[in-house]
């Protein structure tokens, strides 16, 4: 949240000023708008689930302007000073501010100035243009622009980040703007390494918070550093270093239950002693890695599968079938093997990596730990990382797999 600037004053006369006559104006607008709702129509094109920021694109000052944050959280509207230096504003004054910002990091940051400019949002005949104030602030950040509320209250503006869309009035109509969610991920992710890299130096370790990016406190870096990844021997005089899991803010798997979806609770199956054995070994083996926890009152419960391997051995799955139906698809595109073996010709040397048990290492939303239980002879637990034979495993596993290959 970002408070302070001129928004309400630049005094606390001019402040108290403002606040009485607030309190004395009735809004005399008697125009009819159009009515903003969002529907199912507007998820289309949305990548689902997703805890992105709302980052658009709009013309300020007839230039083109990407990465603007969309924050209802902000009192002002932010364009940082590397943004306006780029803007040839000849004719647009910038006045001086004494108030200074809050909320910048836990920081207190003082403003370059405050300038007043043209914002059109939408295009072709269903676009807005407004002019509205803009803070000059000379801070290190992944976005361009800061649209805050006195941007969003002059258009009359409505956000949904879940649809990933801006409404506003357009006469009787209704105009919009959509969210560029690989914008959205690619600033967070720049975000989250500026700030590891700002704690480090000062001898800190970050931790964001679960609302999105707000460091609280000393904890869990987001980037596990080389002493932070386990040692495993593999021969004489030879180790390997291994992740030990990714951390939630990278990737993090979500179940998106259908709302109208009743949990099923699974009648338990009994085994013979020999499979029940094997069941509680698995069982011991998954704890121990901490994979999974001991639960009480789970909403959804499903049962333990034994499925013979080509070695003999048994294999312990978790019939999802019941869960699995109450989950909307993930449509996140799947690589084609064929065209991955093809692009390999040609190079000399290949590099492999051993993802074993990879979707081990993605953690499970906390919300949905209980829902992915299983109940056994030994009693009942729930996974805390995403386990095999969940739907939308794949999809989740190859999104984290594409962003670390991007970045």
């Amino acid at each position: 949240m970002i408070s302070g600037g001129s928004t309400d004053g630049d005094s606390n006369r001019a402040r108290k000023s403002k606040s009485r006559r607030e309190c004395l104006e009735v809004e005399r607008d008697g125009r009819s708008e159009a009515v903003i709702s969002f529907g199912p129509e507007d998820l289309r094109g949305v990548n689902l689930p997703h805890n992105d920021a709302l980052v658009i694109q709009a013309r300020v000052a007839n230039y083109d302007i990407l990465r603007i944050f969309v924050d209802s959280g902000s009192s002002i509207n932010v364009i940082f000073k590397d943004a306006f230096m780029q803007m040839d504003l000849q004719g647009y004054h910038l006045e001086t501010v004494e108030t200074a910002l809050f909320g910048f990091a836990g920081h207190v940051v003082y403003s370059e100035g405050e300038i007043i400019l043209p914002l059109t949002l939408g295009s072709h005949d269903l676009k807005k243009t407004v002019m509205t104030s803009f803070t000059v602030v000379d801070s290190p950040s992944s976005y361009n622009i800061i649209l805050g509320r006195p941007a969003m209250n002059e258009l009359r503006a409505v956000t949904s980040t879940y649809h990933q869309k801006i409404k506003f009035p357009v006469g009787p109509r209704v105009g919009e703007v959509r969210g560029d969610q690989p914008s959205s991920r690619k600033c967070y992710v720049e975000a989250v390494r500026a700030d590891q890299g700002r704690y480090k130096r000062e001898g800190k370790r970050a931790k964001v918070d679960e609302a999105g990016g707000r460091i609280v406190e000393e904890g869990e870096i987001h980037f596990v550093a080389e002493e932070e990844q386990e040692a495993v021997e593999i021969g004489p005089g030879q180790q390997i270093r291994e992740l030990t899991g990714i951390s939630p803010f990278i990737s993090e798997h979500h179940l998106n239950i259908f709302p109208r979806s009743h949990p099923v609770k699974q009648k338990k199956r009994h085994f013979g002693p020999e499979k029940d054995k094997v069941i509680s070994e698995q069982v011991k083996e998954l704890l121990k890695a901490g994979h999974i926890r001991e639960i009480q009152f789970p909403t959804w419960l499903s049962n333990v599968v034994l499925v013979p391997k080509s070695t003999g051995k048994w294999r312990m799955c978790v019939d999802f079938r019941d869960l699995n139906k109450a989950c909307p698809k993930d449509h996140y595109p799947l690589p084609r093997i064929d065209q991955l073996v093809d692009s390999t010709s040609g190079y000399e040397l290949l590099s492999f990596m051993d993802a074993y048990q990879g979707y081990h290492k993605i953690p499970l939303a906390k919300n949905d730990q209980d829902k992915v239980s299983f109940v056994t002879s030994g009693g009942i637990f729930c996974y805390i990382v995403m386990p095999f034979g969940l739907k939308n495993a794949g999809a989740t596993y190859q999104r984290l797999m594409d962003k670390v290959c991007r970045y």
